[in-house]
């Protein structure tokens, strides 16, 4: 008890330097947590891919498209159940700064293909018979307050132009890590605006997605898919769902890894500013623990003094930056939509959090322990700081 009185006065003896401490430690675990969930909501949309989906795009690039003509050739391959096509929309809502994804679907077959976008049947029903429709995402529609009926203006770069989209409906994720954040619209509706503005691009599409059957092998599927279109003027690559995923996002790859790297760095950044504050604290009490030793107080006694203050001050930190977390990943979600999927903070990230608090309030003691196990009482005493 009288070892934990002394713990908790030594920590707030120089309140500023302990608060400074801690808000730094905590704004450092801020920095970690939010880093974290980014990267963790980067992986969880690779980590979510079907292993039941295949897609089939361009062979040479991804921008390339391919003809509609491929779809009736491409049911035909044993082990293909069902199959729909998208192309990428692009286009601004707003400005540059609101980006979200926007796909041409096709409505009659897209959401059969992905079952985990939840829409009713009413809904799916007046996507495919009224053209200029679109569904958008729960976290799309709160985000911009969207509602059944709106009309949704974007301007066109892909696709020159200014569209008016009507909501027709909203789906639900059906899993958390699932994208909530999307624009689908007709891809009937775009091919014959086409038709009429740019009938050279009629009749294309970006990339086909394939549901197998249960039991059919995906690389004897992707290569008979292939061996269909081999030495024709567009020739394919049908990879897994997941394959595709990461190449998509292979151009944000190195930004990817950085920010993994740096929510570890920070963990060195807590333990470099902790360890500053308890080098000093261990300087100044030098004369005091040696007075501690002469009046009968064990290594054992010092030891936890200072493992203590230091684990107090870490924990007091984390707790701080913990806290921090959710509003500054809440306000960074608001406009991250480019990730797909809404940002939270994942229990794995809390507990890495916590254990690198833990971990490095314990080694900024190290030195300071041994600094003061290692002086003589004597030299001790006679030590002016």
């Amino acid at each position: 008890m009288k070892v934990l009185k002394l713990i908790i006065k030594n920590t707030f003896r120089h309140k500023l330097r302990t608060f400074l401490t801690i808000l730094g430690i905590g704004v450092a675990v801020m920095a970690f947590g939010l880093l974290r969930t980014v990267v963790t909501a980067f992986d969880s949309g690779v980590q979510s891919s079907s292993a039941d989906r295949l897609v089939t795009r361009d062979a040479v690039t991804f921008i390339n498209p391919l003809p509609l003509s491929y779809l009736n050739q491409m049911k035909q391959v044993p082990g293909v159940k069902q199959i729909t096509y998208m192309n990428w929309f692009g286009g601004t809502y707003i400005d540059q700064s609101h980006f979200f994804a926007r796909y041409a679907v096709d409505p009659n077959t897209f959401f059969s293909v992905y079952p985990e976008y939840e829409i009713g049947r009413k809904t799916l029903s007046e996507f495919e018979s009224q053209p200029n429709t679109c569904i958008v995402g729960s976290g799309l529609a709160q985000r911009y307050n969207f509602k059944v009926g709106d009309v949704i203006t974007i301007d066109g770069d892909i696709y020159p132009g200014t569209w008016e989209f009507q909501v027709a409906g909203i789906y639900k994720p059906e899993f958390k890590s699932t994208d909530a954040m999307s624009m689908f619209l007709n891809w009937n509706y775009l091919n014959e605006e086409v038709k009429q503005t740019f009938p050279a691009r009629a009749d294309e599409v970006g990339w086909y997605v394939e549901r197998i059957g249960a039991g059919a092998n995906p690389g004897e599927v992707s290569r008979n898919i292939d061996a269909l279109f081999a030495n024709s003027p567009a020739e394919t690559k049908t990879e897994s769902e997941r394959q595709f995923q990461q190449g998509f996002l292979a151009s944000a790859g190195a930004i990817i890894s950085a920010m993994d790297y740096m929510s570890f760095v920070i963990v060195g950044i807590i333990m470099l500013v902790l360890a500053n504050t308890m080098i000093m604290s261990a300087r100044e009490r030098t004369r005091e623990y040696a007075v501690l030793k002469a009046i009968g107080f064990s290594g054992r006694h010092l030891i936890g003094m200072i493992f203590g203050e230091s684990l107090l001050v870490s924990l007091l930190g984390g707790v701080l930056g913990i806290f921090l977390t959710y509003p500054v990943v809440n306000s960074f979600a608001s406009f991250a939509s480019f990730l797909g999927t809404q940002l939270s903070v994942q229990s794995i990230t809390l507990i890495t959090a916590s254990a690198a608090v833990v971990i490095v309030g314990i080694a900024a003691a190290v030195f300071p322990i041994q600094r003061a196990m290692n002086t003589r009482i004597a030299d001790g005493i006679r030590f002016v700081g």
